[in-house]
């Protein structure tokens, strides 16, 4: 990839970090991250609360991350491209001397980005719980670790499909709703079906094209290459799709 090109897709990922950042949505979406988070693992007495069960553990925080990702991921995706539509830009983006696809990366990265940025301060969750371990440092910090990959692989995965929702429509209220429906099929909805027992031999692999299986083993700190091969291939999958669906307007 030439430089002058690279360039071009680092300036069009800062723009989209930097308008996420500088908006009063981007601070909310972040701020209500932590918030539930923080509720469900200090203060309210569920049994992922820390302080109650006194366990020096995480679980409560990677149980809980992706039904919250649900949300968070879906409004940082959703303007991507729908604003783009709306406002008529995105075909004074396609002029410039990048392809669909480095326009499509550019944005995805900008996405993973931000989740990146919504992690990174409940790493003073892990301090803390670090710190009030009996004798300190009472963790098991390998499968926390692990758990944290696999929470990044499945945000990385959202990130995709939002994008994705975000090429269908130019609305971003629609691209959101549609973003969160998609992530929480492929995150919940393979279980349902491999649940009603209707496949038969086949209700395991049913199972196994759904996210959950996958991120359930990363989360006991097992890096699997083929839940790496998994999420890999879910990205590049809805990566794909959103390059076909940009391309459609101009069948």
């Amino acid at each position: 990839m030439p430089l002058k090109i690279f360039r071009r897709m680092i300036t069009l990922l800062k723009k989209e970090v930097s308008s996420f950042i500088n908006s009063l949505l981007g601070y909310i979406v972040i701020a209500v991250f932590l918030l539930v988070n923080g509720l469900f693992l200090w203060v309210f007495p569920l049994e992922s609360n820390i302080l109650d069960f006194g366990y020096a553990n995480l679980d409560g925080l990677f149980l809980l991350g992706p039904f919250v990702f649900l949300f968070l991921i879906p409004a940082i995706t959703m303007r991507f491209f729908a604003d783009e539509k709306k406002s008529g830009t995105l075909e004074l983006i396609m002029t410039k001397p990048l392809t669909e696809m480095q326009v499509i990366l550019a944005k995805y990265f900008a996405g993973l980005i931000l989740v990146v940025f919504s992690l990174l301060p409940t790493l003073v969750y892990f301090y803390s719980v670090y710190q009030l371990g009996l004798p300190k440092g009472n963790i098991d910090t390998g499968g926390m670790w692990g758990s944290y990959i696999g929470l990044l692989f499945l945000g990385a995965s959202f990130v995709a499909i939002g994008v994705f929702a975000s090429s269908l429509t130019d609305n971003p209220v629609v691209s959101f709703v549609l973003a969160a429906l998609l992530s929480g099929f492929f995150y919940i909805g393979f279980e349902f079906i491999y649940n009603l027992e209707l496949f038969g031999n086949a209700d395991l692999f049913i199972k196994t094209l759904g996210i959950s299986a996958h991120y359930s083993a990363m989360s006991r700190g097992v890096i699997d290459t083929r839940d790496v091969i998994y999420f890999l291939s879910l990205i590049g999958i809805f990566i794909l799709l959103t390059k076909i669906s940009l391309e459609s307007r101009k069948w």
